[in-house]
């Protein structure tokens, strides 16, 4: 019997890990007049949001157009683990202050995602809310 079960976690276990809701790709809000497209996936055990495209308003201000930014294959988030129900907590790096910081993400029903963190115990965060692309 516990052959069996041991089997069966072994078996189960990367499915489980692939179906974590949070997995896909999600679009930043604007930052600095550019805004992102970050895919969440598996880094080992744990969760990694890296930056896949970018985004800057035109010179015209019509509209948005994707550029090459120095930032993307840059892991936004990292080292995020699940604290709770659709909760994760770990590092996040923010772009327009080239800083880490102490970073945590919120899934809000399927397709939002609150994301962000804080410095100084708490006194300086960022938070945003991020809409799934795919």
């Amino acid at each position: 019997m516990k052959k069996l079960l041991l089997a069966a976690t072994v078996v189960l276990a990367p499915i489980a890990v692939a179906a974590d809701p949070v997995k896909g790709v999600w679009q930043t809000e604007p930052d600095d007049g550019a805004y992102s497209h970050v895919k969440i996936a598996s880094c080992g055990s744990k969760l990694c949001g890296t930056i896949i495209r970018s985004f800057q308003r035109k010179e015209d201000n019509s509209g948005w157009e994707q550029y090459e930014s120095k930032n993307i294959g840059r892991k936004l988030l990292y080292d995020m683990v699940a604290d709770g129900e659709d909760s994760y907590s770990g590092k996040a790096w923010w772009p327009s202050r080239d800083r880490e910081i102490r970073g945590s993400m919120t899934l809000n029903g399927k397709n939002r995602l609150r994301a962000g963190g804080c410095v100084l115990g708490g006194i300086v965060c960022i938070r945003q809310t991020w809409k799934r692309i795919k």
